[in-house]
């Protein structure tokens, strides 16, 4: 569907057809049937971590706080990008207007980028736990929590409202065909008609920032808590000490090993199917994984989760 150009940089493209993760129809129950077990895994998961931290009192401190909001990203991110999806594959309809291919864009940017800050906020407050205990609880206090929080929802809406905006001035006259199963970047630079170069810099540069900066932090906190740890003398509280960051360092290393594959490999003109499996571990498998990760090593949110489980059964 085309529409006339109104002026210079209007788009000449009114809709994008989302080519989907296979083109074979016979195929298309499959993975609905799939990304629909997927998605309910995952927003069940992400929400009991989130029911668990709200009802415990034990869990009331500033790691299940960031590990709550971390749990609402991943609901969020999830919700951005496979309803939609499993909304074309029943209707074997795959247009997507172009305001909705850009909202949809907008938000995905806005929850991963938030994502970025907040595993930034969790491995500082892992550094002050471990290797500064005693001054903790003031360095880590309510305000602090909501502060960086805040901070990182700033961020994130300037950088995705940047991106957004510098999409809008690109022309798009076709072809409209995305090779993907939702809206992104690079795919969309690959169908503008006009100069994406400013757009790519763009991208490659903020994209630095939102990844670079936040990863020199996580490393340069774990390098200090790895100091920490190897001078506690018993066994008993190095395991305990190790095991809260071993959740935190595996959900980093999906998060970022992916994102960065995704997004710095500039110049690329292939739109491969590689890029759509890396779409399924950033908006699906991730936050899928995160609450198993989460709740499979930490005994504190395994017994939350169990003392609400035994509140319903008791309640039937």
């Amino acid at each position: 569907l085309m529409e006339p150009e109104a002026g210079t940089n209007k788009t000449a493209v009114a809709e994008f057809i989302l080519l989907g993760l296979v083109e074979t129809p016979e195929l298309w129950p499959v993975v609905f049937v799939l990304f629909l077990f997927a998605y309910l895994v995952t927003v069940g998961g992400n929400l009991s971590i989130l029911a668990a931290i709200l009802q415990e009192p034990k869990l009331h401190t500033p790691m299940y706080f960031f590990l709550g909001n971390l749990s609402v990203l991943d609901v969020g991110c999830i919700s951005v990008t496979v309803p939609a999806m499993l909304g074309h594959l029943l209707s074997h309809k795959r247009a997507i207007s172009y305001s909705a291919c850009l909202t949809q864009l907008f938000f995905f940017h806005l929850l991963a980028g938030m994502d970025c800050f907040l595993l930034t906020a969790m491995a500082y407050d892992r550094f002050l736990a471990i290797c500064r205990p005693l001054t903790y609880s003031t360095h880590m206090s309510q305000t602090v929590q909501r502060m960086l929080v805040a901070v990182s929802w700033a961020c994130s809406f300037t950088n995705t409202l940047t991106h957004t905006l510098a999409l809008t001035t690109l022309n798009f006259c076709g072809p409209n065909e995305v090779n993907h199963f939702y809206c992104d970047l690079p795919q969309l630079f690959q169908l503008s008609c006009s100069s994406t170069q400013l757009n790519e810099l763009l991208l490659f540069a903020l994209g630095f920032l939102m990844a670079g900066t936040p990863v020199v932090l996580i490393i340069t906190s774990y390098i200090h808590v790895a100091a920490a740890v190897l001078q506690i003398r018993s066994a008993e509280g190095r395991k305990k000490a190790l095991s809260t960051c071993g959740s935190h360092l595996t959900v980093v290393f999906l998060f970022y090993g992916t994102g960065i594959f995704n997004y710095m490999r500039l110049g690329s003109e292939e739109a491969s199917d590689k890029d759509k499996g890396v779409g399924i571990f950033n908006t699906v498998i991730n936050p899928m994984l995160n609450p198993l990760i989460y709740s499979l090593r930490n005994t504190d949110v395994q017994a939350a989760l169990w003392k609400i489980l035994m509140g319903r059964c008791s309640l039937i």
